[in-house]
């Protein structure tokens, strides 16, 4: 389970957890009970830093999040010419109106999926040669749909190694506008990048999307960004057409949520240890990130949520519930989580619709199934998904596969299993650097 050293070179300087091999997660000795705040959301973040590079004036973003996704992002940005400064959780971003200041140069993303699928609609909406690299990883993540839909309005592609992956080269010569399609099962963000971009191509873009979109909810949330920098796509009533005028986005003071992909790690470990835990910051009734509905599974499995205008607590059972079904498909982020819970349910849980999670950090459906069976647990592997039978995981070693996700999920395994260790702990650097800090914080015996 040694790391490789594309793994060192996706970390940022913002990782906390860099040079560790592993952690061990061990049961607390009480219930978990504390009131916390959580880092503010990775889509949030990206989304906002791009449309503010690309908006007239300087924007002020309260609440962005530390991490290795949005290091990589403002880095690309500087790159580009833009001036980013950070001040706490406030970046000051001074926008290009559209005209990228830099017009060649190296760019490189890091493990970024979000910062891969955004920037290079963006780029190509100017002048300019641009070379796009990012670690083992995120170069073997699928990358064609966006490509191929950016090759058809103009821009210019050499692939440096594999076809319609990264590394490359963009010739850039301006976006022409007119249709363009793009499928909806592989990934949302293929669909969130163009958007991001299509107000600056020379004519009116719409895209037509070929099939059901996989997390429409994150196609939402870009459309409100757009919509909170001046610029609102019109979608069509079934929801397959999505055109975006030309213009120019404006400057904006905005300050971003928290990360609730992140809360729902906190909120689990409330549900495994019969405890209380608040966050801070949220509102559950109005919040457009989709992994809020792992509140209503929390509450299937028994326990009881208080939905307040600025803070969500979940209160933990002392036996959690399973024997049921549930669709992942709009929220797939916690799939993981879910199935890092199921083994202490008091029945099997499936979750399904999730196939496209195969192609994320890592082949998370396998993954998962690898990790559980290492400790005993059934588990069953299904195209879409996974069946996970209750069981008392064993001590061992489990990987986290370069995966954020994985990381902090089976961290969540340690809460009522003794000896499990957790190799790689610093992915969780992607989207939430201290959160082995804050478990700690919250009761929980974490070793290095």
């Amino acid at each position: 389970m040694a790391m490789h050293q594309w793994d060192w070179e996706a970390r940022s300087p913002w990782s906390t957890n860099k040079g560790i091999s592993e952690v061990r997660i061990s049961p607390p000795k009480s219930h978990v009970t504390g009131t916390i705040r959580v880092p503010g959301s990775k889509s949030l973040t990206n989304r906002a830093l791009l449309i503010a590079a690309l908006a007239e004036g300087r924007s002020q973003l309260g609440g962005i999040l530390k991490s290795d996704d949005s290091y990589w992002c403002i880095e690309a940005l500087t790159k580009l010419g833009v001036s980013v400064i950070i001040e706490g959780e406030t970046a000051y971003v001074d926008g290009c109106g559209g005209n990228w200041p830099n017009s060649s140069g190296e760019l490189y993303m890091g493990a970024a999926g979000t910062v891969a699928r955004f920037l290079p609609a963006a780029l190509a909406i100017g002048r300019g040669k641009w070379t796009i690299k990012g670690s083992k990883r995120l170069s073997e993540r699928p990358l064609a749909p966006l490509l191929l839909a950016l090759s058809a309005l103009g821009a210019s592609f050499n692939y440096l190694e594999a076809e319609h992956r990264l590394p490359c080269e963009l010739d850039a010569t301006g976006l022409k506008g007119g249709n363009v399609k793009l499928p909806g099962s592989t990934s949302s963000q293929f669909i969130s990048g163009v958007l991001l971009a299509a107000p600056y191509s020379e004519a009116p873009l719409t895209i037509q999307v070929e099939g059901e979109i996989v997390q429409r909810d994150y196609v939402q949330l870009t459309m409100d960004m757009m919509a909170e920098f001046g610029i609102t796509p019109m979608v069509s009533d079934d929801g397959q057409s999505i055109s975006v005028p030309s213009g120019t986005y404006q400057a904006q003071t905005l300050q971003l949520e928290p990360d609730v992909s992140t809360c729902c790690y906190f909120w689990a470990l409330a549900a495994l240890t019969s405890g209380c835990v608040r966050i801070e910051g949220i509102d559950a009734r109005s919040t457009s990130q989709p992994d809020i509905e792992m509140l209503d599974v929390l509450e299937r499995m028994g326990c009881s949520v208080q939905r307040g205008e600025n803070f969500v607590e979940v209160q933990g059972t002392q036996q959690l519930k399973g024997g049921f079904t549930r669709s992942m498909k709009k929220w797939s982020d916690q799939t993981l989580t879910i199935a890092a819970m199921a083994p202490f349910a008091d029945g099997p849980i499936r979750l399904i619709d999730a196939a496209h999670i195969r192609h994320h950090e890592c082949d998370r459906i396998a993954a998962m199934c690898s990790e559980l069976g290492k400790l005993g647990i059934r588990v069953e592997e299904h195209e879409d998904g996974l069946t996970i039978y209750p069981g008392q995981p064993l001590a061992a070693l489990v990987d986290s596969h370069d995966d954020h996700r994985m990381a902090m999920a089976l961290s969540l395994i340690g809460l009522r299993a003794e000896n499990i260790r957790i190799a790689d702990p610093g992915c969780v650097s992607k989207t939430c650097p201290g959160y082995f800090e804050q478990l700690s914080t919250l009761g929980v015996e974490v070793t290095y």
